[in-house]
This record gives C-alpha cells, structure tokens and sequence, in this order.
C-alpha cells in the first residue's frame, strides 16, 4: 500500500499529517505525558489535525500527571479523553491480592497491568484505525525491531510510531524548542514514567526503562505494546 510507505518515509510531523489525510476518521493517539508523547501532542493540537488524544489513567500515577494533563488542557484547548480500569476487576485484584499485591509476584504484577492498562487501552482503540505511539527504538531492546508503520494483526489496525527513529537529544531539544511543558519528575531523574509505586528514578549510565518495575530483573512491559 503506497500510502503506508509514504508515511513510514515521512518526518513525524508530515507524516502525522498524512495519516489524518489517508485515515479522516479512526485515527487516536495515546499518551502517558511523557516526553516522547508531549512531543507529538504539541505536534498533533498546534496543526489542528483531526486526531482523538486519550489517555489511560490507571489509579496510581504520580499527582504530576494530573497537573500536566490539566495543564495540555489549558493549553491546546484539545479535548484529551481518559479511561479508567474497570471497577470491578480493580476491587476484585485488590480485595484478593491486596493494595500492592504487584510486588508479591511477575503474575500479579501483569495482572494488575491488565487491568489497570491494557484493558482500557482495548475500549480505547475500539473502531480506531491507526493508533499512534510514542515509542522509540532506542528506549529497549524489545522496540529496536519496530516498524514506523505496521499492521497489529492482535488490533486489527495500523500501529504508527512517528518518532521511533529520533534519538532522546532529539525529543528534548524539540521540547526546549517548542517551550512545550514536561512532567516535573524528569528533572529528578524519572525518564520512562509509569504508575507511582512501580517507577524509581535511574542513575546516569542505567537504561531509562531501569526504573520501571525496578524490583523485577526482566520484562519491562506492561503488555500494551504486546502484539
């Protein structure tokens, strides 16, 4: 499909523009605040393009999460649309595996995720047809042999990655550029943010995923970008 290959060829913001043309509808970009993600919600709500932005908000998260999403509000006077877990299965996790039942195992830990992440995400996507990301090659192994663009046969839709092959320089010199606002735990170290109990801040030299499930030697997913 032509129209694949001139988005994969593209600079993110063209090719974030040539998506919204070729897919005028069903076209949503998920973000988590993070760096990687302000860059493409400054990119997506300055040009106005006809994107829905959701967010996932799992319980957990930092209070700085909720600032800046109240602040990207204010800001782009864009509607960002947020899902929450189901309520049922968060008290049944909780009721059975308690408060901070993730800790006790690698089983409890991708449960909680489920529910709390990948879930939402699956109502989030329902009916879209491209969803963006703001993943990056250099950000672990499992993301280095990622597409631009490719099809999620798991999904059954388009899966566009704009910035996967931008370097960490490049994502901050856009956000020192553009004066696009950052969550304040960068600067204290946090670089790959997830929920509250689950993310430390890393030591220079270590993997910016290094603080995510800090007391688990592997899987550094949470099962959203699981295909």
């Amino acid at each position: 499909m032509h129209q694949i290959k001139e988005i994969s060829e593209s600079s993110p913001m063209e090719g974030l523009r040539l998506v919204s043309s070729f897919f005028p509808q069903g076209v949503v970009f998920s973000t988590s605040l993070g760096q990687e993600d302000q860059v493409l919600t400054d990119m997506v709500c300055t040009e106005n393009l006809p994107i829905n932005i959701f967010t996932l908000d799992t319980g957990r998260l930092f209070p700085e999460h909720y600032t800046l999403l109240a602040n990207n509000q204010a800001r782009y006077k864009r509607k960002i649309h947020v899902y929450f877990p189901d309520q049922t299965q968060t008290e049944d996790y909780v009721n059975t595996h308690g408060i901070n039942g993730f800790y006790h195992s690698l089983e409890n830990r991708k449960r909680c995720c489920y529910i709390r992440k990948v879930e939402p995400l699956n109502r989030a996507l329902k009916g879209a047809k491209v969803w963006i990301t703001g993943l990056r090659s250099e950000q672990s192994e499992s993301r280095e042999q990622l597409s631009v663009i490719e099809y999620d046969e798991q999904k059954q839709l388009y899966k566009y990655n704009p910035l996967l092959h931008w370097s960490y320089q490049e994502v901050l010199d856009y956000l020192k550029q553009q004066n696009v606002q950052e969550l304040s735990l960068h600067s204290k170290g946090y670089i790959s943010v997830g929920c509250q109990p689950c993310t430390r801040p890393i030591v220079e030299g270590e993997n910016p995923r290094a603080g995510r499930w800090w007391w688990e030697e592997s899987h550094k997913e949470c099962g959203l970008h699981s295909n």
